[in-house]
Parts: C-alpha cells; sequence; structure tokens
C-alpha cells in the first residue's frame, strides 16, 4: 500500500479484541494457536483440504509485526500527496480508461461506478496491478490473528481467505498482497473478497490477480454496496465521497481519489 492500510486506519475506530478469545491470542505457541484455530475453522464449514492447503507449515512472521507496530499517522496534506502521487499516473490512467473503455461502460450500466473513479483507485493502490505486493496472504493474516492488538478482526480475515482457496479462486500459493493481507491490484481484504469480489469476465474464477475486469467490476462492487449513488458527483461533502471514505477512511487519500477521477474525466 501507498499510505496507511485500510486496515491500519480501521485500527482507530474498532476494538481490539473481545474477551471471548483474549486468553487464547498470544499465549503458548504459534503452532498451538494455530492447531486450535483448524479446529475452529472446521467448525464454521471450511473444508479439511482448503484448512490444510492454506495453513500446512505456515509459520509467524515477525516482519509483518514489527510493520503493524512501527505504523504512524499519515501526515502528508491533500496537496503534498496528491501531487506526488496523481502525474506520474495521470498518462497510464488515461490509457486504461481508452484499454477498457468497453468494461468500464459494461461495470457503469450494471454497478453505477464511473471508470475514472474506478481507475483512479487502481492507479493509487497498486499502480494499475503492477506493485500488488509479496507477502503471503495467509501467513500475514495467521500472524495478525495470532497477535493481540487485532487478534478478532484477523481471525475473521483468515477464515476468509481460507474460504477463498475452498472456493476455488486462489491457490494459498497465489495469494500475496501486502503486509497486512490486502490482496490483489485494488487491495482487497479477504471479507471484502469474500463479499464483493465477481466473476466479470465470465471465466469461473474471481481474479484480483490478474483479471483487470474482475478487479474493475469487484472494486465497483464494493463502492455500490456501500451505498453509491449513480448519476451523483463525488466531491468532498457529497454522498458518494463519502462511499469513497468507505473505502479508505483517511480524508487525504479519500480527496486523492475524488480528484484523481476528475482529472482522468479532463483527460484527451
Amino acid at each position: 500500500m501507498i499510505v496507511l492500510s485500510r486496515v491500519t486506519l480501521a485500527v482507530l475506530f474498532t476494538v481490539a479484541t473481545s474477551p471471548a478469545h483474549a486468553a487464547a491470542c498470544g499465549t503458548g505457541s504459534f503452532e498451538s494457536w494455530l492447531d486450535n484455530f483448524k479446529t475452529e475453522a472446521a467448525a464454521e464449514g471450511i473444508s479439511q483440504k482448503a484448512i490444510a492447503l492454506g495453513l500446512s507449515g505456515v509459520t509467524l512472521d515477525e516482519s509483518v509485526l514489527s510493520r503493524d507496530r512501527s505504523q504512524h499517522v499519515f501526515r502528508q496534506s491533500f496537496e503534498e500527496f496528491s501531487g506526488r502521487m496523481v502525474p506520474p499516473r495521470l498518462a497510464a490512467g488515461a490509457n486504461k480508461m481508452k484499454q477498457f473503455g468497453s468494461v468500464l461502460s459494461r461495470i457503469e450500466q450494471r454497478y453505477g461506478v464511473p471508470g475514472s473513479v474506478l481507475v483512479a483507485i487502481w492507479g493509487l493502490e497498486t499502480d494499475y496491478g503492477v506493485n500488488i505486493g509479496k507477502f503471503p496472504t495467509i501467513r500475514s493474516v495467521a500472524t495478525l490473528a495470532y497477535d493481540c492488538r487485532r487478534s478478532e478482526m484477523f481471525r475473521a480475515e483468515l477464515k476468509d481467505a481460507l474460504r477463498i482457496v475452498d472456493q476455488g479462486d486462489l491457490s494459498p500459493a497465489e495469494m500475496r498482497g501486502a503486509w497486512a493481507g490486502e490482496i490483489g491490484q485494488t487491495q482487497f481484504m479477504p471479507s471484502s473478497y469474500i463479499k464483493f469480489a465477481v466473476d466479470f469476465d465470465s471465466n469461473g474464477r474471481r481474479d484480483l490477480l490478474r483479471s483487470p475486469p474482475d478487479v474493475l467490476a469487484s472494486t465497483a462492487n464494493f463502492l455500490a454496496g456501500h451505498g453509491w449513488k449513480r448519476g451523483q458527483p463525488w466531491a468532498p461533502g457529497t454522498d458518494n465521497f463519502a462511499v469513497i471514505q468507505q473505502w479508505n477512511k483517511s480524508e487525504v487519500y479519500s480527496k486523492t481519489i475524488a480528484y484523481f477521477a476528475n482529472q482522468l474525466d479532463r483527460a484527451p
């Protein structure tokens, strides 16, 4: 991610863990904790095959814990951040608008979200799929689930990561992304992948790593699912801007998405 992750920002608004599992997180060995988690996942209907494929040989990643504990509040102004992020991505974004014009048009017809908003998010998150991250998703999420800072949140994300495997969308080896568990070209957490990912190219898989139609439609589905209003503006203060803030709670980041989308709409 190029700014504090949506997961990180959520920490400011959520309770770290519930008493029901407070004693389990961070106590005993990681291997013992993982064995208990496997039993819990199976009890919730996740197949033994997905559990074995996803969790076999998984170890604690100290680098993920270090990153999680050493984050700083995002302090750049909108002018600084947008000035750094938008100009280098504008020409490529305009080309993506043309390259995927028919796909974006069909997506807007279905979900009501303009292509410029989707391409802006795509560019800001991963440079249009160039930098999706290299951290093994399941290992990262398991590490954060074992840690007690946000155990409940990441236990749920770990189960959803296994459900992605169970549903055949991605294999554990394919699931690599940002250190906090975000996956794909617009950086979905596993829970958002399960809820909002769509197979827009109709190949039988919801592939947010390699399929731009799936990536863009799934991002539109996320925004539509959070209340995007078809045909309405997205400037700060509008209902649609509030939806963009559901994508990333940083006001600077959300303003940059809105600004970038407007620039793409004006591009020749």
